[in-house]
């Protein structure tokens, strides 16, 4: 397990993840394993030491490099809204620090996350490892290109906010999948909810919402 600490921090981990649970409730997230794993897995590793009082706050939080781990109801409501009907194979645009990453892998026979900071993504890898998490394939690109050797995915799932949907990305969802993103500027941002019903691709959008802008590279 190395240095990670995977109790949760002193004697009120549980019932501060357990209030999390109950927020996200009263915000209206319904989905029962969705809520499990909000409730059990253990987010302060995802995050920086200094930080980890504040894990299990309703609230984005930064990880270095520019980016953050997502405020938890953004995790709950965009896997809430992937897993509308279960899906085995998905890809993930953005590894980051691993959380959202490792929600989709106890929601999936398998998970393809693709993050474009290399610096990233040793630390996301060697979380996996201490969860004894082992169906997600990571890899170092650019997310505008999704991952097309393992295409399509039964479900696609961005965390960072383009100006439009990639085309690429728009390719690779099969027949009867699903891809959830944000999609806007700094000003506005909206998550995009594209299903692909026999081949035509049927958009529709969500919630307001705030992420870093989707870049295109390697960095």
């Amino acid at each position: 397990m190395g240095k990670f600490n995977l109790d949760g921090i002193g004697m009120t981990s549980q019932r501060t993840r357990d209030r999390l649970v109950d927020r996200l409730v009263s915000q209206g997230i319904q989905d029962a394993r969705v809520l499990e794993l909000i409730g059990k897995i253990p987010r302060h590793i995802f995050i920086e030491e200094a930080l980890a009082h504040r894990a299990y706050e309703d609230t984005a939080l930064p990880i270095g490099h520019g980016q953050t781990i997502s405020q938890p109801y953004i995790v709950a409501l965009m896997s809430q809204t992937l897993f509308n009907i279960p899906r085995a194979k998905i890809l993930e645009v953005g590894t980051g620090c691993g959380y959202q990453t490792a929600l989709l892998a106890h929601l999936a026979d398998s998970v393809y996350s693709v993050e474009r900071i290399e610096a990233l993504m040793p630390g996301a890898r060697e979380r996996f490892g201490a969860l004894g998490i082992n169906n997600v394939h990571t890899r170092i690109g650019d997310g505008y290109e999704g991952w097309e050797r393992f295409a399509p995915f039964d479900g696609i799932i961005v965390t960072a906010a383009p100006p439009e949907i990639p085309q690429a990305l728009l390719a690779q969802i099969t027949e009867g999948g699903r891809l959830v993103m944000p999609v806007g500027n700094a000003a506005s941002q909206h998550i995009q909810i594209v299903d692909n019903l026999d081949g035509d691709l049927v958009q529709s959008t969500g919630d307001a919402v705030r992420f870093v802008p989707m870049l295109r590279g390697i960095a």
